[in-house]
C-alpha cells in the first residue's frame, strides 16, 4: 500500500506517471482524448465496471483535463496516484 501523499512531498516540476481509477465502463476509443493513456476495463466480483487509466502526465493542467474529461463524463473516480515504473504492473 503506497503512503498518502502530503502537499510537500508533491512535485509539479514535470510528467509524471497516474495510475486513475473510475467507476464505470470506458471504452479505449477514449484515449487520445485522456491523454494518451493506457484504458482496462474490468467488472469487479459486484458486477459493477471499473476502468483504469495508466499513463504519462506531462503536468498539473493535463492532469485536471484528464480528470475534468472523467467528470464530464459522469464517472465516479475513485482514486489518482502517481506511481513509480515500478508499480505499474499492478
Amino acid at each position: 500500500m503506497t503512503r498518502p501523499h502530503h502537499p510537500e512531498d508533491v512535485d509539479f516540476g514535470g510528467p509524471a506517471m497516474y495510475r486513475i481509477v473510475v467507476q464505470g465502463s470506458l471504452d479505449e476509443d477514449w484515449s487520445s482524448r485522456l491523454a494518451g493513456m493506457a484504458i482496462s476495463s474490468t467488472t469487479r466480483r459486484d458486477r459493477v465496471p471499473h476502468t483504469t487509466l495508466l499513463g504519462t502526465i506531462r503536468d498539473q493542467a493535463e492532469l485536471n483535463g484528464v480528470l475534468s474529461t472523467l467528470s464530464g463524463l459522469h464517472l465516479t473516480i475513485l482514486g489518482v496516484e502517481a506511481v513509480n515504473h515500478e508499480e505499474t504492473t499492478r
